[in-house]
């Protein structure tokens, strides 16, 4: 059985450092620690936000900020799928709740080609960090051929609603895209109805 407390506290926490005024790297360096708890612990993401589409990779929002200072959102990847190269525009963190994912990031030349650079690892627990202008040209891809891999990502928007690209590999040509959810549903975190129930 599943709990909202979990993305509930993290929700209200990450809030919390928002609310703190804090600098963009301390807010992302402090955020990452709170997203390595989340991701530590596997009883909280309910199943209609962990369901692997056969198509494609989905991306279900679980959390945006009222004022669209962040958002939080469960990417789900059935066994081998990917995305294309592309970038995200505002700051990322990336944590591993199930499986295995691959992240290749990429440089960019001055005539517009890119070229890998790093491949890594995610496995359950590890979060990893995205900065615009440092990091911001990846492909990821669910590194398991036989079972879905999920990872929990927080981004410094409404993530479904940034004006994005992707990049074809060969020529360096952008498309431009702006990615929306895989669901219109969220998580209900605030009914707390069911703690107060009596004994």
């Amino acid at each position: 059985m599943t709990t909202p407390d979990p993305l509930r506290n993290f929700v209200v926490r990450f809030t919390q450092l928002h609310d703190a005024g804090l600098e963009p790297a301390r807010l992302q360096s402090e955020g990452a620690d709170l997203l390595r708890q989340l991701v530590a612990q596997d009883t909280w993401l309910p199943e209609a936000f962990a369901r692997p589409s056969p198509e494609r990779y989905s991306q279900y929002l679980l959390h945006c900020d009222p004022l669209e200072r962040f958002s939080v959102v469960s990417f789900v990847w059935g066994p081998g799928q990917q995305t294309p190269l592309h970038d995200h525009r505002v700051w990322g963190l990336i944590g591993m709740l199930r499986g295995r994912e691959s992240e290749t990031q990429y440089s960019r030349t001055a005539d517009g080609h890119f070229h890998p650079e790093d491949v890594s690892f995610l496995e359950p627990g590890d979060v990893a960090a995205l900065t615009p202008g440092v990091n911001d040209y990846h492909r990821v891809a669910n590194a398991l051929e036989d079972q879905p891999s999920i990872s929990i990502h927080v981004y410094g928007a409404n993530i479904g609603g940034v004006s994005r690209a992707t990049y074809d590999l060969q020529t360096g040509a952008e498309k431009p895209f702006i990615s929306g959810y895989s669901s219109q549903q969220t998580p209900n975190l605030w009914d707390r109805s069911l703690e107060r129930q009596p004994a």
